[in-house]
């Protein structure tokens, strides 16, 4: 296998693994939320902190937060990262799955907007349009429900600044995540020390739900890991384009497995969002080609000027 066709199955194997975690987290229906947050921040140190001791980086984590920058965008990130994580699991506990999905589709739209308003990156038309589609879709949702969709306005900007200060670290995604869960460890304790504390706990109370708080750590650690692999073996493109699998993984697990209500002005809805996904992904392939294109010109230039 090439490095490109590992890249591809390593993003694909990710991807699938972010989208059925729905089915996961349903399994802990039963279990609150902050709870198996908790568990999930405290099981991915673990498994985080015996990566990096084997790969013989377990110091990187620390050198990851010295200084007052990188410490404040790592703070935010942790921030950003806890919220988006208790949103999607108390989205799947309580039936709105399907929001959730809807905030993973409009994420990288949100993105896109996020590098106009702070990196004044410029956006063509086809970009604006597609900003404008998931605008309208927005709209259409709020006027047809009766009430705007915030779980997934809420899942798209949490992971958005979450990407903004990741953009600004230095280190790379694996490293970064084991800090922003130690940071945040100090608060999973808490809750797992109140709520033992009042014997609600579900860790110990039965195998099953005990292996399952345990596995959150593994499944949040693993497609991280793979991801990071395929990312410096594929185009952003590529990339960009796999990273879809993700909610409409979710989208299915919530419509198909959860039976959750989909209405005609979710249909609308969608239909826009997929719209605008398709006109942002041409333009992103476009990009990449002339990019590509670009290099080889200046590679073939550069020989034969030599």
């Amino acid at each position: 296998m090439t490095d490109t066709t590992k890249g591809f199955a390593a993003m694909i194997a990710a991807c699938c693994v972010w989208g059925l975690s729905s089915i996961f987290y349903k399994l802990l229906a039963h279990v609150p939320a902050a709870e198996v947050l908790a568990h999930r921040t405290l099981w991915s140190l673990v498994f985080f902190v015996v990566v990096l001791t084997v790969q013989g980086r377990l110091r990187s984590i620390f050198s990851a937060m010295a200084g007052p920058r990188a410490f404040g965008l790592l703070a935010i990130a942790t921030i950003m990262i806890a919220t988006n994580w208790y949103i999607f699991i108390w989205s799947v506990q309580n039936g709105q799955a399907t929001e959730a999905a809807l905030g993973y589709y409009i994420f990288p739209l949100v993105s896109v907007l996020l590098g106009r308003l702070v990196f004044a990156e410029q956006l063509n038309r086809v970009q604006l349009s597609a900003v404008g589609l998931v605008t309208v879709a927005v709209a259409l949702l709020t006027f047809g429900l009766g009430s705007a969709p915030w779980l997934a306005v809420m899942i798209a900007a949490s992971f958005g600044l979450y990407g903004l200060a990741k953009k600004r670290l230095a280190v790379g995604p694996v490293v970064s995540v084991t800090a922003e869960v130690l940071l945040l460890s100090p608060l999973a304790i808490l809750v797992l020390w109140q709520t033992g504390d009042n014997g609600a706990g579900a860790f110990g109370a039965s195998f099953r739900d005990t292996a399952l708080l345990m596995l959150a750590g593994p499944i949040t650690a693993t497609p991280l890991i793979l991801f990071s692999y395929a990312a410096r073996r594929l185009s952003m493109a590529t990339a960009g384009l796999l990273s879809y699998i993700n909610p409409t993984l979710q989208f299915f697990c919530a419509v198909v497995l959860f039976r959750e209500p989909f209405t005609g002005w979710h249909v609308q809805a969608f239909v826009l969002i997929w719209c605008a996904l398709a006109l942002y992904s041409v333009t992103t392939f476009r990009k990449e080609k002339a990019r590509r294109r670009a290099l080889r010109a200046a590679s073939a230039s550069a020989t034969t000027v030599t």
